[in-house]
């Protein structure tokens, strides 16, 4: 073989000829060149958005309708109600200085860069608070979609992507990703960790871990796929310095918060106290399987809700593993297995436990793998069922469940 084959294979070019001049005003500049690569996977990702947006308005259309036969308003219940509420209160008037001694009553308990979004979009934006928030978790939900697709097209394909988010926008208790709550920008955050995980961007997977952290006590679980990843990519290059600072970034903003609850109550131990007073702590999963036995076996007429909550805790379990013997990525299995851990071993309140599983969104993989696979009537049937199916959940959850989502 030649010594000019190499070149000729990697180049494109004929030996001997010379490379054509292109004048510097033609090449892309940095910036505009990665204007066109967003553009471009914008571009590649708006089936899977326009799949999600038309999932959920379906639900909003539900809930409406649900909502004006009970003579009901629904901007308030999305806007301004339970975690709404709390998060809105925050952003008006800042964090209590003292623990206390009342139960469900210490605002310390809730993380602060969504009432801290809130509250300074607020200040460039019209309208209320409230809508500003409800705003806010709109625009994050359409963010989390596209990292949710990102994560799904690059492991699998741009078909597996679309599926995967539109299981994601049919979750069970998936209308929260248009209230004003956490859960959408949390996963947002998430989900682009992990994509930056994926495709070796170390400081982003740690600053999006970070910020993570800031967002919900679950941010834990951001930190540790994000931690574990790095260490495991130096088994080959030991001294890569950005993996070591993604390590090093990635549990920043929960440490923070929770360092800074700890001198504000002058207690090294002051977030888990104000968890406490939340029943927020962990039992190893005992008070989650006597629930489920009570719900599941003992009670003969058990609330509607509950029981969903129930099936998708067992749905989750099975799902997780099924994502093993699938051999998942190391960090998509970190992140979904501390967060049923979380779930499952606390002692806390047991109806909002869906709801804190929606940033889990790996768990959906091996569905969407399936559907992928499957023939179009199976995955049309499948789609529908799921899509109607969580848009009856979610109204019946706001507006018949009598408790918090």
């Amino acid at each position: 073989m030649s010594s000019t084959a190499p070149e000729t294979r990697s180049s494109g070019r004929i030996p001997g000829t010379r490379r054509p001049h292109i004048p510097a005003a033609v090449l892309p500049s940095a910036p505009r060149a990665r204007a066109l690569r967003v553009l471009h996977a914008l571009h590649r990702a708006a089936p899977a958005l326009a799949a999600y947006v038309a999932v959920r308005v379906t639900g909003l259309l539900v809930l409406t309708l649900w909502a004006q036969r009970r003579r009901q308003g629904v901007w308030v219940v999305l806007a301004a109600q339970w975690d709404a509420d709390w998060y809105l209160d925050i952003a008006e008037n800042g964090y209590t200085r003292e623990l206390g001694t009342a139960y469900n009553a210490n605002n310390l308990a809730f993380f602060p860069l969504y009432p801290v979004l809130t509250k300074a979009v607020a200040v460039l934006t019209p309208g209320s608070r409230a809508s500003t928030g409800l705003g806010l978790a709109v625009a994050a939900s359409l963010l989390a979609a596209w990292g949710i697709f990102a994560v799904g097209d690059r492991l699998y394909g741009r078909r597996t992507g679309v599926l995967l988010t539109t299981l994601w926008a049919a979750f069970p208790v998936g209308v929260v990703q248009w209230m004003g709550y956490t859960e959408s920008l949390f996963t947002a955050l998430t989900a682009w960790s992990l994509y930056a995980v994926l495709t070796g961007r170390w400081l982003w997977a740690g600053g999006f871990a970070a910020l993570a952290g800031l967002t919900r006590p679950t941010g834990v679980a951001v930190a540790a796929a994000v931690v574990v990843a790095a260490l495991w990519s130096l088994r080959r290059r030991p001294l890569r310095a950005r993996a070591l600072i993604a390590a090093a970034l990635a549990p920043l903003g929960w440490c923070a918060y929770v360092g800074w609850v700890g001198l504000r109550l002058g207690r090294w131990d002051g977030y888990f106290a104000v968890q406490r007073l939340w029943h927020n702590e962990v039992d190893g999963g005992v008070y989650t399987l006597r629930r489920m036995r009570q719900l599941l076996v003992y009670d003969a007429t058990p609330h509607l809700f509950l029981v969903v909550v129930t099936l998708t805790l067992a749905g989750a379990v099975v799902l997780f593993g099924l994502s093993v013997w699938d051999r998942q990525p190391l960090p998509l299995l970190v992140l979904t297995g501390v967060l049923l851990v979380i779930v499952l071993a606390s002692g806390g309140v047991y109806f909002p436990r869906a709801r804190f599983l929606v940033p889990a969104f790996p768990l959906l993989l091996p569905l969407a793998l399936h559907l992928s696979r499957a023939s179009r009537r199976h995955r049309a049937l499948t789609l529908t069922a799921a899509v109607l199916g969580s848009a009856y959940c979610g109204a019946y959850m706001l507006l018949v469940w009598p408790s918090a989502p």
